[in-house]
Formats: C-alpha cells, structure tokens, sequence
C-alpha cells in the first residue's frame, strides 16, 4: 500500500482499527478480522 518510500510502523493499520473498534463499541456495526485478507465490518 505504501510502497517502499513508507518510514512509519509496521503496526499503523492494527492501531487504527483499534481505534476504529473503540470508537464502534456502543453501536450495533464492528470490525472483524478476516484472516488473510483484511477486515469487515458487520452488525453484531
């Protein structure tokens, strides 16, 4: 994604879904993982 220019932490995305899953908490929507493939999001 961010190709080889990329200086940041190899655990920027886990962060922000972490956030994102906090911040989805109270609502009836979360974020799963999807094992080798990435994430998606579904009602509970």
């Amino acid at each position: 994604v961010w190709g080889y220019e990329f200086y940041g932490q190899t655990r920027t995305v886990d962060v922000h879904v972490a956030h994102l899953r906090e911040k989805l908490q109270d609502s009836t929507l979360s974020i799963e993982t999807v094992w080798g493939l990435g994430y998606k999001l579904v009602n509970k």
